[in-house]
């Protein structure tokens, strides 16, 4: 990155960083302002007459009069806009439509404005402001950025609105400022095949050794980012001291066309890699670039995968970006290696919903003012995108505050439980659980997950692990006992149920492979590979079907 781009982007940020932090000094009247500057835009939409948005002046008033609502009651006004009805729920004009992953549920459409883009925007400058300083703090350098992510829009609706992934959305809406920062083309991310996509941004990156941060949507995707940097290393070599793109890769002529001519032979650096890949064995992120940080997704079952993180990135810091999601942007993560994101109180109007009013129809919400540390709690949203009171059944810890905003940890989608009977474990419970036995067995796992017996009434928890490469277990029983010992101390209601009601959980060894093939089987799905979240627990009991299962252990008591 030149030194004038660098001392802009700079700037920028730190001044967006700086007026987000003041705002973070009086919570209360910054939500107040927002809300209400919202509603005033918003009242002469379909659905602010609807719901006479004209007539509320407080954020009482606002709660009082609007229900808190789920997706499926924004979905008939999502196919009105697709199909270029105006002024439905937000005034400005449509320019593109988010698609929800979809792998914890049905996807979803949610409108992007250019405001709504700007107020995201924000967030991801005020990450940006807090990342800067804080590499600065530790004298790490700054430098380009390489991604992944692919750049391309799903499709376009009847009217002619672009959808895709918001990952997508972000890159296409702000590619100015990309093309100055990332260490590849922008080209590189439109290819539709994801190895020609992976394989020449790398190449790009690997040609640059000033490159010094990493983005992945998810720790996954920088494993795998690793994988293919380790598997494809003499093709890497050959390439950069060639000056060539390899021509198996399965790129569109006219996107390899316009990589071929920004691409040049760098025989010196092609030298200093093949000393390394002699002298090491391979190719990792932390070899081959001098890697200031990683950012990646925090919170939730990350952990699992950021414990491999040392082999690929060696000491390098993680660094969480922004809590997002295609509906909204809910934080900002503000230190390295913290898993706490500051709520962004600049972003929207929120709301969060304590564990006791969860099964109520029309649950009381409290403020970010009155949320407690160390209590879990839904979060509700109201935003530019023309969600309101929206429940998104993200649950989120809260671990402190920042000035007067909640610092918040996603733990895991409401909708993501496991029961056997009804003692409802999340992602979160068993997360702790395959972490701590990772480590009490000095085992690795390529990965997990949890589902139910078929047959049985109530049925018994099926562990599924597949041991990563070169691992063996030997002691499986001790293994399976433990789970059980370890789920009952995290998990108080599976506790009580066991071992009265929940039958004995059971440990299934998969396949070597097996969670590439469900990897697969996802994708064609539709799931983009940017976006794919495995689920570690599953109640679907046909998840697994057909995988082979090398050893199945029944717990002994």
């Amino acid at each position: 990155m030149s030194n004038l781009v660098l001392s802009l982007v700079s700037t920028v940020t730190k001044r967006v960083k700086a007026n987000f932090v003041r705002n973070t000094q009086n919570v209360t009247a910054a939500q107040e302002k927002f809300l209400l500057s919202l509603l005033r835009l918003h009242q002469n939409t379909e659905f602010g007459k609807q719901y006479g948005l004209a007539e509320v002046k407080t954020v009482a008033q606002f709660r009082d009069r609007i229900p808190v609502l789920s997706y499926s009651h924004y979905e008939p006004y999502v196919e009105r806009i697709a199909q270029g009805e105006p002024n439905i729920l937000t005034p400005d004009p449509i320019i593109y439509l988010n698609l929800s992953s979809g792998s914890t549920g049905k996807q979803k459409l949610i409108p992007v404005t250019h405001r709504s883009r700007r107020v995201r925007s924000q967030v991801n400058q005020t990450s940006t402001g807090f990342l800067i300083e804080a590499l600065q703090r530790r004298k790490l350098p700054i430098g380009k950025i390489l991604v992944t992510t692919s750049a391309r829009a799903v499709g376009q609706t009847s009217s002619g609105i672009d959808y895709g992934f918001v990952s997508a959305g972000d890159l296409r809406l702000n590619s100015g400022l990309y093309r100055q920062i990332a260490a590849q083309p922008f080209e590189a991310l439109q290819s539709a095949d994801s190895l020609a996509r992976h394989y020449v941004c790398l190449l790009f990156a690997l040609s640059d050794p000033q490159t010094r941060i990493i983005g992945a949507n998810f720790p996954v995707l920088g494993l795998q980012l690793s994988h293919y940097l380790e598997s494809y290393a003499e093709d890497f070599i050959q390439d950069i001291e060639t000056g060539e793109i390899a021509h198996w890769l399965k790129l569109e002529p006219e996107i390899r066309a316009k990589l071929e001519r920004c691409w040049s032979s760098h025989p010196k650096r092609a030298a200093e890699l093949r000393h390394l890949l002699k002298t090491e064995g391979r190719l990792t992120p932390h070899s081959v670039w001098n890697l200031s940080a990683v950012v990646t997704a925090l919170g939730g079952t990350s952990s699992f995968y950021l414990e491999r993180f040392p082999s690929y990135f060696g000491d390098t810091p993680i660094f969480g970006g922004i809590y997002a999601s295609s509906e909204a942007a809910f934080g900002t993560y503000y230190e390295l290696n913290n898993e706490g994101a500051v709520l962004a109180v600049n972003a929207g109007f929120f709301e969060f919903i304590a564990e006791d009013q969860w099964q109520a129809a029309q649950p009381k919400t409290l403020l970010p003012c009155e949320v407690t540390p160390g209590n879990y709690y839904r979060i509700v949203v109201t935003n530019y995108s023309g969600l309101y009171r929206y429940d998104i059944n993200d649950v989120v810890e809260v671990l402190g505050f920042y000035n007067e905003a909640p610092i918040i940890v996603f733990r895991h989608r409401l909708g993501g439980l496991l029961s056997s009977t009804t003692e409802k474990t999340t992602e979160f419970h068993v997360a702790q659980v395959m972490q701590r036995l990772q480590q009490n067995f000095n085992l690795a796992l390529e990965n997990f997950c949890v589902t139910l017996s078929e047959h049985e009434i109530p049925p018994h928890y099926l562990v599924n692990i597949e041991l990563a490469s070169g691992e063996r277990l030997t002691h499986s029983q001790d293994f399976i006992q433990q789970f059980d010992r370890y789920l009952q101390e995290v998990q108080p209601s599976y506790a009580v149920k066991r071992p009265g009601t929940i039958p004995p959980p059971r440990l299934r060894i998969l396949a070597s492979g097996s969670f590439a093939t469900l990897q697969q089987r996802l994708l064609k799905r539709g799931i983009p590979e940017s976006q794919l979240k495995f689920p570690h627990i599953s109640d679907d009991r046909h998840l697994l079907t057909g995988l082979t299962i090398a050893q199945e252990i029944a717990m002994e008591e």
